[in-house]
């Protein structure tokens, strides 16, 4: 089954945002191959707030502009990095990331989150998984509610 399809039931079932976001983050961490970090990030304060998760201990407050998620949100675009240690200003929770990809999350036109996907292996994320999490992303913003 499609992750968006299964996704979607989540939100449908409970679309409270932070329920529909940790079985989100528990589904892509399961299933996608060679990820070490999968979960959510919420806007609070202008800054970013740890949301639900899984992996290890993560920051628990990052400001827009900073990292990969804080320019995510600053620019308002999906970010996908092969090597987290030349993206400027990186912020490492988890030494061993190696790449990322981060996708703003909107409700009302409004970047209310991001969602944040490390992994161990240098140039893991590829287009097609820019697709696959774009299609995630937009059943979260179309059926989750805050």
């Amino acid at each position: 089954m499609k992750l968006s399809k299964q996704v979607k039931a989540f939100a449908e079932a409970e679309p409270w945002l932070v329920s529909v976001m940790a079985n989100t983050s528990a589904l892509l961490y399961e299933t996608l191959p060679d990820v070490n970090w999968v979960g959510f990030y919420l806007m609070k304060d202008n800054e970013l707030l740890i949301g639900p998760f899984q992996g290890k201990v993560a920051c628990i407050r990052i400001p827009v502009g900073k990292g990969v998620c804080g320019t995510a949100v600053e620019q308002d675009r999906l970010i996908r990095v092969d090597n987290v240690h030349e993206f400027p200003g990186h912020i490492a929770c988890d030494s061993a990331s190696e790449s990322e990809i981060v996708i703003p999350i909107h409700v009302d036109g409004k970047v209310v989150a991001v969602l944040d996907i490390d992994s161990p292996i240098p140039a893991r994320f590829t287009q097609t998984d820019e697709e696959e999490l774009m299609d995630v992303v937009r059943v979260i913003e179309e059926r989750a509610a805050l």
